[in-house]
């Protein structure tokens, strides 16, 4: 790591601590040149395998966008949307994956959507899984019925 005061390439770790929710790490280093301190943020790289073919860093922003979409006029705060983000990008780490299809990021917003509004589960999973008639969203629905019966019991 080149210092950004003086430009020496090299530098010394003073102190290493996780952030984020451990997703990355805070490092305090020190040139051994000028002595100027200064800090990085470590993260394991998520690339995402666009339908085209274009590949971009992962970005919860964008996560959290695509889902605003189908929370419009619902009770879902933004809080719940970080949550939501935060939830999909830690399961889609636990793959192990350094690349991901945004087919497989679709998926995985499924469940936690459905968990905090079913209205908008709906509506994403019209989009998200091409719903073309009303037999798509009835079976969609009786699934949810099935489940709550399921938890009823």
């Amino acid at each position: 790591m080149h210092c950004p005061f003086c430009r020496h390439p090299d530098s010394r770790v003073v102190d290493s601590r996780t952030s984020d929710d451990g997703l990355s790490i805070r490092r305090r280093r020190q040139c051994p040149e000028c002595g100027g301190r200064f800090s990085t943020i470590e993260t394991a790289s998520l690339n995402v395998i666009k339908r085209s073919g274009v590949i971009e860093p992962f970005s919860r922003e964008k996560v959290i966008s695509g889902v605003r979409k189908a929370c419009q006029g619902r009770p879902v705060t933004e809080a719940d949307l970080a949550v939501l983000a935060q939830a999909v990008e830690e399961y889609v780490r636990q793959t192990g994956a350094s690349q991901i299809d945004t087919n497989d990021i679709g998926l995985a917003i499924l469940g936690p959507l459905r968990d905090l509004d079913e209205v908008a589960y709906l509506r994403f999973a019209s989009v998200y899984q091409a719903f073309e008639s009303l037999e798509d969203f009835e079976a969609s629905i009786d699934q949810l019925r099935a489940d709550h019966a399921k938890d009823r019991e």
